[in-house]
């Protein structure tokens, strides 16, 4: 398997550019399906995303065809669990990738649009460049909206309170404060851990529940920071723990959109506003809601950088005892 490796704002994300096996479906919905109930395509996730050729934090994706009109390709996100409906930096990561690859017709300076479709629906990356070079990219989600405020959850440390929200998959967001906790690296363990308990409490309740059933789940907790108003709007500091103890080390894309829904509700966020989302490693995304719906969910659009990283060509000894590898944390 040849693969293309970026980061998104510290977040890795593996790019498999070639190698990959066919996978069936319509829709990519239909291929996320097919993807997971399939040992011999899902075996190829775990060779890519487990030790010794991943990590316990690796993040990828495999190229699909795309579904609608327009599209230049579809995606299947994967990680050490298996496969998301949406990933926010990976979205970043591409659209920088079909740019600088050619994948895409490019202006020279200025922005140029990359759409994809992903399990959660159709989303666009802006890119924009100076000189050729691609500078930020910027990507306009599906509709983000409020799941339910207020929440109480029981926990080791007494009940917390927690709102969800949908911004391409559902995120349970916390105050770290709440759990007696901060939005720092020396936090981190204790974090992983008040996460995982928070989306088991959560796992099977209405909460968790999305018209589509294929894309319920809770998944990920997002715990903050508020660190006040900058000039175009709210600062923030967040840390998302997603699938079993993973921690994304961006702001979160999708989890950024599902803040920017939250806030908007509680009428701290208005169109034009601008949500600085600082990572728990110092990395930051900008977001801003474009337009909000009739029924109350919100357009956002995210913005921040993605680098290439390194190229690899993976393979498989047959006679290799380790077989698709193991994660050690």
């Amino acid at each position: 398997m040849s693969v293309t490796d970026y980061h998104t704002a510290g977040e890795p994300f593996r790019i498999v550019t070639a190698g990959a096996p066919e996978i069936p479906g319509a829709t990519v919905l239909e291929r996320r399906e097919s993807a997971r109930s399939t040992p011999g395509i899902d075996a190829v996730r775990e060779l890519l995303v487990n030790e010794p050729r991943g990590h316990a934090a690796m993040y990828g994706c495999f190229l699909v065809p795309p579904e609608t009109p327009g599209s230049l390709f579809g995606v299947l996100f994967w990680h050490r669990e298996g496969y998301s409906t949406a990933c926010g930096h990976g979205t970043i990561a591409l659209g920088a990738w079909a740019v600088r690859t050619g994948r895409v017709e490019a202006v020279r300076d200025g922005v140029t649009e990359v759409p994809m479709d992903v399990p959660s629906g159709r989303v666009v990356a802006a890119v924009t460049t100076e000189g050729g070079e691609v500078r930020t990219v910027a990507f306009r989600n599906v509709d983000a909206f409020v799941v339910g405020r207020d929440v109480e959850v029981a926990t080791k440390l007494g009940p917390v309170k927690v709102d969800l929200a949908y911004g391409g998959a559902i995120y349970a967001c916390v105050p770290a404060s709440s759990v007696g906790l901060a939005v720092v690296p020396e936090h981190h363990t204790d974090l992983v851990a008040a996460g995982r308990e928070i989306k088991a409490a959560l796992s099977g309740t209405e909460w968790a529940r999305h018209a589509d059933s294929r894309l319920s789940g809770v998944y990920g907790v997002i715990f903050h920071d508020d660190l006040g108003d900058t000039g175009p709007g709210p600062r923030q500091r967040n840390v998302t723990v997603f699938a079993d103890g993973q921690v994304d080390r961006s702001p979160c894309g999708s989890g950024t959109s599902a803040r920017l829904a939250l806030l908007a509700a509680e009428g701290r966020l208005r169109e034009g506003d601008v949500l600085t989302h600082d990572s728990i490693i110092g990395t930051t995304f900008t977001g801003r809601i474009l337009a909000t719906r009739e029924n109350g969910s919100v357009v956002t659009e995210i913005e921040g950088t993605a680098h290439r990283t390194g190229e690899s060509v993976f393979s498989l000894d047959p006679h290799d005892e380790l077989g698709t590898g193991f994660t050690l944390r």
